[in-house]
């Protein structure tokens, strides 16, 4: 398991996640050229995480909508 998403894990579990997310969850680049960490169950989205240039995960309430379909 990659570190980021190793430490989104840890950041989901430790703000109240009770579902487990699957092995689909990765970090994924968005068509403006930022990164996320979209953290994913079979049924839909847990939790998508922003990448800052700094290396700090940021929670994001709305995430783009591309993130959805892949």
């Amino acid at each position: 398991m990659d570190e980021l998403k190793q430490r989104a894990f840890a950041a989901y579990f430790r703000s109240g996640g009770t579902e487990q997310p699957s092995s689909k969850s990765g970090s994924q680049k968005s068509t403006d050229g930022k990164e996320y960490v979209v953290l994913r169950n079979v049924h839909s989205i847990l939790a998508v995480y922003r990448v800052k240039p700094d290396g700090v995960l940021k929670r994001l309430k709305r995430y783009p909508a591309e993130l959805e379909s892949n």
